[in-house]
């Protein structure tokens, strides 16, 4: 494996570990695809350092057990939100 990949794999976790980061956030924070940090931390990081793989998959796992609640909040806030706007413009 490339050196510049395991770097990468390492920095990832550390900040996943870090931040309690989101797959999406740390993608968007690396400038790569989800799939990467994910193939990163469950894949190469395991060959490379597996203690530190183990911390990172934790920190995703409580993620991907909350996902379901940070999707409907967020869906919840857009309806509010229209909502808001519909009542301002029968106000009017």
């Amino acid at each position: 494996m490339k050196e510049y990949i395991e770097e990468r794999a390492v920095a990832i976790a550390n900040y996943i570990i870090d931040y309690h980061a989101t797959v999406r956030q740390t993608a968007k924070k690396f400038g790569i695809s989800k799939s990467t940090v994910h193939k990163d931390v469950t894949d190469r990081l395991e060959h490379i350092n597996p203690s530190l793989a183990a911390r990172a998959r934790v920190i995703l796992d409580i993620n991907k057990s909350e996902r379901h609640i940070r999707g409907g909040l967020a869906t919840k806030e857009k309806y509010q939100h229209r909502l808001a706007m519909c009542s301002k413009d029968s106000d009017q």
